[in-house]
């Protein structure tokens, strides 16, 4: 598609409009010529659904969201009408993928990502989106998501890379690279976000957006450093956190956006804030009085861009009417707004849809690239030998031999939901029901797929999950957003039980697809149990029941609580929300077509009343376990099973006494001593013996992965400065302290999982 709305009266005879000039040039140039309504409104995001001709030119506003192709061209004409004809930036939640639009290359969720440990992966995932998402007129993306999964319950999990702040560090570094590109002149590239800044992810009860009770020094301990890595990295845009901290919402925390972002960081890009944040400490959290006040704060606390919050606008002015902000407050926002625009070439190319979009989109190449994706988030949790199907124990290759495989579950031809949140078909676009059918492959459709000739798929649903009732206090918030409806769990049905289990008796194994349901995902949804819901439980009973081999498929956008009678399952598989080509992912890796090479990301609870499980708690307690429960995690962070043997031995330094500014260089003997090949995660983590200040028991400190055939081992090399070697001590500071450490390298965060080698820092 063409830019079909060119202004043929422009002209460089205004300053701004020369594209020889440099970026602060033309900043200076076109603030002089805007009036105070023209600076408010470019400080304004706003809904693209809504009243596009109020938004554009009443408000003057300089960003818009939530665009259909359609609205996209009409805020274009809107646009060209104006006095100034600034162009919009247009900003979209491509977090997994160009989410809203039809045909788009639909990734793992970030949480899926996640379980490659492979950021170089993501980095071309991300490359891939922004070159789909720039061919059609989109600027600006609201990802990654910097946010660290602590609460299981929480809604958002999905949209984390799990609980580990140096691996989220790892996988935000690498996304904003691929999102940017080579800069912002080139066409493909793409505004990246960090979000949400900062702690949004550590609620109460997991309720989403409640208030996060947590530290400075808990902060800069975990929650900021992957923010600070990516700020120092060049990450052009953060966005705020719905939250309060100590009281204090974070759009306005001056302690947190001002001395430690801006001043002890130094950066110098755009802050946004979340939805309708400013509006929300006027009607939800109550701590402005009015639109006016809350305005004023936002704007004096360093917000650049405000999402959603159309009062804003209104709000600023009379702010400035009142006394209660100069008129030039704005000045600075506005020039950081405007610069974005002048870097991305705007002025001169508006980057509308591109001619030949529909080629770009949605690509072979990106094909290939979400299968290989699916496949490294694809995590096998248990194995009793039956996987892979169809293949002799420890014997390589794939399935050869016809088999019969049962198909059991509602979420095992669920293709929209297998997407998972932010897909299309997950409710926050209204003009997107649902990415194209032909497009996905089903763990159904993957199945009878690749099984081998002559064999025999059937399927048999099972079980429904939930329903959906009105919400009890209406339809909608105060804001005007849509509330979520109230879910209430289907009762088992014992004739669709009874279906599943006549099928499995005439089977060879069952592969039983299960998880949660987008009703049960993403914003103001988080979940106060974390077990299978539905019939789905019972459902599993009953096959398990049969004795047939019960491959259970957990298709879940987080870490749930499976029943007691997995434990007699004969494997178990953790998919999350593997994307498009997820089910073919899953066939590959059952039929012995893939090795599974996943490592978790996060820790799986055997029961909610463990919350939390994350690996690298504070050191601490009376005893260690719960009276009625352990406290062990029913898989650990890291963990992730071969269809081989690895064994790890000859663990050594290249010293046993270092300075602060010298490397601990570790190597490990890793081995394949099975049949089948292997790409092994190698992961090194740190204790430090005796600490001044409280500190966690163990942190992941580097990780390294190596492809071996069978019989081969090879001698695996991580380096880790010394510098890295840090606590943040009870005043605030991060230092190095002189002592003990041990290094600790093996396959996951389990002790027994460790081998451990000791050095001195001096």
């Amino acid at each position: 598609m063409t830019e079909p709305l060119r202004d043929l009266t422009l002209t460089t005879a205004e300053p701004y409009r020369d594209p020889t000039l440099s970026t602060p040039e033309r900043v200076a140039d076109l603030l002089g010529r805007m009036t105070l309504e023209e600076k408010v409104g470019q400080m304004l995001q706003l809904d693209a659904r809504g009243d596009l001709a109020d938004s554009v030119q009443r408000r003057h506003a300089g960003s818009i969201l939530h665009t259909s192709p359609e609205r996209l061209l009409e805020a274009r004409r809107l646009t060209l009408e104006t006095r100034l004809q600034i162009p919009l930036i247009v900003g979209e939640d491509c977090i997994h993928g160009h989410s809203f639009w039809p045909g788009a290359t639909i990734f793992p969720t970030q949480l899926g990502m996640a379980a490659s440990w492979d950021p170089e992966l993501l980095e071309r995932v991300a490359r891939a989106t922004a070159i789909e998402v720039a061919a059609t007129g989109i600027h600006w993306t609201f990802s990654p998501v910097l946010c660290i999964a602590r609460e299981l319950r929480w809604g958002r999990v999905d949209e984390t890379f799990g609980e580990d702040p140096y691996l989220i560090g790892e996988y935000a570094s690498a996304m904003v690279r691929g999102y940017q590109g080579d800069g912002l002149a080139d066409r493909t590239a793409i505004l990246a976000t960090a979000k949400h800044f900062a702690g949004y992810s550590e609620t109460q009860g997991g309720r989403d957006a409640s208030e996060a009770d947590i530290s400075r020094r808990k902060l800069r301990s975990w929650f900021l450093p992957p923010f600070e890595r990516v700020a120092r990295e060049g990450c052009r845009t953060f966005m705020l956190g719905y939250q309060t901290t100590d009281g204090v919402p974070i759009v306005v925390n001056d302690w947190l956006l001002t001395e430690v972002l801006k001043e002890e960081w130094g950066y110098p890009g755009v802050l946004i804030t979340d939805w309708d944040n400013v509006g929300r400490m006027v009607w939800e959290q109550r701590v402005q009085p009015d639109y006016a006040h809350a305005a004023a704060a936002a704007t004096r606390a360093g917000n650049d861009m405000i999402m959603t919050t159309p009062l804003f606008f209104e709000g600023a002015l009379e702010a400035v009417e009142r006394g209660m902000l100069p008129e030039d407050a704005f000045d600075a926002a506005v020039s950081r707004i405007l610069a974005l625009k002048f870097d991305l070439g705007l002025f001169e190319d508006p980057r509308m849809p591109q001619e030949g979009h529909e080629a770009i989109v949605g690509q072979a190449a990106h094909a290939e690239l979400n299968l290989e994706t699916a496949r490294r988030s694809i995590v096998l949790l248990e194995n009793d030998g039956t996987l892979p199907l169809g293949v002799d124990a420890g014997a390589p290759g794939a399935a050869d031999r016809p088999l019969r495989i049962a198909v059991a579950g509602p979420l095992a031809d669920d293709a929209q939901y297998q997407l998972g949140d932010w897909a299309g078909g997950s409710g926050q676009a209204g003009w997107l029901d649902g990415q194209p059918r032909e497009l996905i492959t089903t763990v159904l459709d993957g199945l009878r797929e690749l099984a081998p000739a002559g064999s025999r798929v059937s399927y048999a649903r099972g079980a429904d999950i939930l329903t959906l009732e009105p919400h009890p206090q209406g339809a909608f918030f105060p804001d005007g957003q849509p509330r979520p409806p109230v879910v209430r769990a289907c009762p088992p049905d014992e004739t669709l039980i009874a279906a599943a289990v006549a099928d499995a008796r005439d089977a060879d194994a069952v592969v039983a697809v299960v998880g949660d349901h987008i009703e049960l995902v993403g914003e103001g949804r988080s979940t106060a149990t974390l077990e299978l819901i539905g019939g789905q439980i019972a459902l599993l009973d009953a096959l398990i029941e049969t004795g047939i081999p019960v491959i259970v498929v957990l298709l879940a956008s987080k870490p749930l609580v499976l029943p007691a009678s997995v434990e007699r399952a004969a494997a178990v598989i953790w998919a999350a929300n593997p994307g498009m080509q997820g089910g073919r992912a899953v066939a590959e890796i059952v039929l012995g077509r893939v090795e599974p090479s996943g490592r978790l990301p996060i820790s799986f609870a055997r029961h909610v009343g463990q919350q939390p499980t994350y690996y690298n708690q504070i050191r601490g307690q009376h005893g260690d376990r719960y009276a009625d429960l352990t406290q062990s995690p029913a898989w650990a962070f890291g963990e992730g099973r071969s269809y081989t043997r690895v064994e790890y031995s000859d663990l050594t330094l290249s010293g046993t006494e270092f300075g602060v500014d010298d490397t601990v260089v570790a190597e490990v003997t890793v081995a394949n001593t099975g049949a089948r090949p292997v790409r092994e995660t190698v992961q090194l983590y740190l204790r430090d013996d005796v600490t001044s200040a409280s500190w966690a028991d163990k942190e992941l400190k580097g990780y390294g992965q190596v492809a071996l055939e069978p019989g081969a081992s090879e001698r695996v090399r991580i380096e880790l400065p010394v510098s890295d070697c840090t606590i943040v001590d009870a005043r605030g500071e991060r230092v190095v302290e002189a002592g003990d450490f041990d290094v600790l390298v093996g396959s996951s965060s389990r002790d027994e999982a460790l081998l451990a080698a000791r050095f001195t820092v001096r």
